[in-house]
């Protein structure tokens, strides 16, 4: 009889374990999120990433039902906000914009962490490279460019995001196409590169059309070419580099990420709401406006593409000579 009443009283207490394991783990996700969420940004403000985090954060509010507060961690070409990402508490209230970098920077040995540290939530963007120049230089065609590179080598200077960076390979990859010698001059973001471009500091810079948009808009820089399949919408007097006789295709990415660990039903709730925002009218057409192109990839597709993505960047920087 004692036996048998220990038994009973095992299971019942194994159940009643069971029963509050369940249910504060239900508690958790149920109840999200009980507070604000901080969105960091590897990036400085001002830059594409900036921009487009914002809105798309401003817009996933109304989905959550609590405040987003976007946080830039800027510093070692994107090493330290990601690092930040990756190492936050797993508990929902830390996501991340995690970009380019991430799949750059382990290769050179910037970072000991790659994507696979990370669990995806939604791809948000991707953006082709510009070549765009100060709008008091002497050049107004990519050849025409390449031409004065060539016959001034190594004195035109081009600006970029930070060593290693999207825009620094882009610059590379120009580099190497074109058979040209350039000086590579590192930025904490492309804002400040572009800064720099418009005020005639530097000769140039390979940043996306959405970075330059603003000086484009003033008269203050030209943009030469676009490494994209095809011409911007908002912009169709801007030639891709292919219609110049350059067969290159260059693009940035942008996307959300959470550290790993995080509940499963936590993460469910932030892709449906990110992916809400991604979808809402308002969104698009700031996105639009800011001429940045949406291209929505949800967790699996997103973890798909970083994969390969990963791959074919280390094949690129490989073969500029970023890396042996």
């Amino acid at each position: 009889m004692k036996t048998t009443k220990k038994i009973a009283a095992g299971i019942i207490a194994a159940s009643v374990l069971i029963s509050s394991a369940f249910a504060k783990k239900g508690g958790k996700s149920a109840d999200y999120p009980k507070k604000g969420i901080t969105v960091i940004c590897p990036w400085g403000a001002g830059g594409g990433t900036d921009a487009i985090l914002r809105a798309l954060c401003s817009t996933a509010e109304k989905y959550l039902g609590t405040t987003i507060t976007v946080e830039n961690k800027t510093g070692g070409a994107g090493a330290i906000g990601h690092a930040a990402i990756k190492n936050a508490r797993p508990d929902g209230y830390t996501v991340g914009m995690i970009t380019f970098e991430l799949n750059s920077l382990p290769q050179q040995g910037l970072i000991d962490f790659t994507y696979a540290d990370f669990d995806p939530l939604i791809r948000v963007n991707a953006d082709a490279a510009t070549l765009t120049v100060g709008k008091n230089e002497p050049y107004n065609t990519v050849q025409e460019f390449v031409d004065y590179c060539k016959a001034h080598p190594g004195e035109v200077s081009i600006g970029n995001s930070a060593p290693g960076s999207v825009w620094h390979i882009g610059a590379g990859l120009l580099a190497d196409q074109a058979g040209i010698k350039v000086k590579h001059i590192p930025f904490e973001g492309a804002a400040g590169a572009v800064t720099a471009v418009a005020g005639g500091h530097i000769q140039a810079v390979t940043v996306s059309l959405a970075e330059v948009k603003s000086q484009y808009d003033a008269g203050n820089v030209k943009v030469l070419g676009i490494m994209a399949a095809k011409r911007p919408e908002a912009y169709p007097n801007v030639k891709t580099f292919k219609e110049q006789g350059y067969n290159i295709e260059y693009a940035t990415w942008r996307g959300l990420a959470l550290p790993k660990g995080v509940d499963p039903a936590i993460k469910a709730k932030l892709v449906e709401a990110f992916t809400k925002a991604e979808n809402d009218p308002t969104f698009i057409a700031t996105a639009k406006n800011l001429n940045q192109t949406l291209a929505y990839q949800n967790p699996q597709d997103f973890a798909a593409f970083l994969k390969s993505n990963y791959e074919a960047v280390t094949k690129t920087m490989k073969s500029i000579g970023l890396i042996d």
